[in-house]
């Protein structure tokens, strides 16, 4: 077997092909869409190439055939609460099962980046935002939302055999909401009971022809509530726009809810309609014929799924039940108006026990969680799992 560097177009359809090999054959996978992986290794789509280095390979066995693939990436601002040097990535990893062919991967990798000073390697994770390709499925194998990594369930032993271990683990969690009779807890509806009648605060869906006013929202509550976690990066009220902007041809106004006391946003829920319903009929790709399945589809059909992206409070009103006054506000609203049946929360990571508690207190329940591990190149030095916050 020998490692090739993907460094042409062709090399690229076939590192795109590997892992369409290593799933075609479970019913619950679906394609991702071509350009969105694409646009990951793209200079002029993804902003983080602008700083960082990103290399991919494929690995072909002796008759010729890609058996497997994997990148790895440097990304300066990549840092987890409680790291004490440099920390590699690697994702987009698929292999045969065989522990030989995954070393062959892991330690191309693994040298790559020790040469450029990392101190240990997390895996799989994207070379971006972590609301896309992030972690390794190891339970839940039913079709996946928008921009999640699937893959089989051999690939657990492939990480694990090499020497990774569990950094953290993320929860996703899935909501019965169609059923009139699937109440909430009574503590969201005694929450409610306390705000609603306070005219100090508020509860607003989004509205597509107020995006501006809703991004500087996005960006107070992002800032003070998410922020300095995880070593993430502030969020401008531009930055902001741009990813309203980006998202705009699949919004739903009453899926995006903010609260606000005295005006000032203290509470975001933000969830999308799940258009891997749609995406799944796509087969990778989107040309123009795709482009208008997908518009007739998303205009005629009825998706049955949302996504929970991002739940944020600013520090001074947690615990104090103003996110149940919300949510009680959101469900009386989203079970009027729409024809969705389930919610699935996005992944939560086990190192933050206070979104867990709320998910529990939802009533969902767990339907799938992914491992990001990690790797330290210093074999003897000791292994800390990531912080709890």
């Amino acid at each position: 077997m020998k490692l090739i560097e993907v460094d042409s177009k062709n090399l690229e359809q076939a590192f795109l092909k590997v892992h369409d090999h290593m799933n075609r054959g479970n019913p619950n996978w679906i394609k991702p869409l071509d350009k969105d992986v694409l646009s990951v290794f793209d200079k002029t789509k993804n902003k983080f190439l602008q700083q960082g280095e990103v290399i991919r390979w494929l690995l072909q066995d002796e008759n010729g055939v890609f058996v497997g693939r994997i990148a790895a990436f440097i990304n300066r601002k990549y840092k987890n609460k409680g790291d004490k040097g440099p920390i590699g990535g690697i994702g987009f990893f698929d292999c045969i099962d065989n522990q030989k062919a995954a070393d062959l991967l892991f330690d191309k990798a693994k040298q790559w980046l020790a040469e450029r000073g990392m101190m240990a390697m997390d895996g799989p994770i994207n070379f971006g935002d972590r609301d896309k390709w992030w972690g390794l499925l190891v339970e839940g194998f039913h079709e996946p939302i928008y921009n999640m990594n699937y893959n089989p369930p051999y690939y657990q032993n492939l990480f694990e055999k090499y020497g990774f271990e569990v950094f953290y683990n993320q929860i996703c969690w899935s909501l019965d909401v169609a059923n009139a009779e699937n109440q909430l807890s009574s503590k969201f509806y005694e929450s409610h009971a306390n705000y609603f009648s306070d005219p100090d605060f508020k509860v607003k869906h989004l509205k597509k022809n107020k995006l501006p006013e809703f991004a500087r929202d996005l960006s107070t509550v992002y800032n003070k509530a998410w922020a300095k976690h995880e070593g993430n990066k502030e969020i401008s009220p531009q930055h902001a726009l741009k990813l309203f902007e980006s998202m705009k041809p699949i919004l739903d106004e009453k899926l995006i809810w903010f609260t606000y006391y005295k005006e000032e946003p203290i509470l975001m829920w933000i969830n999308l309609p799940d258009i891997n319903q749609i995406i799944k009929h796509l087969d990778g790709k989107f040309g123009i014929w795709e482009k208008i399945k997908f518009f007739f589809l998303k205009t005629f059909g009825k998706n049955r799924n949302f996504v929970g992206i991002v739940f944020g409070i600013v520090p001074e009103f947690q615990g104090k039940g103003v996110d149940y006054y919300m949510i009680v506000e959101a469900e009386k609203e989203i079970k009027r108006t729409r024809h969705y049946k389930n919610l699935e929360l996005n992944w939560q990571g086990d190192f933050n026990p206070k979104i867990l508690n709320i998910s529990k207190n939802l009533g969902a329940k767990q339907n799938r969680r992914l491992v990001t591990y990690r790797f330290l190149f210093d074999r003897a030095k000791n292994f800390e799992r990531h912080p709890i916050l």
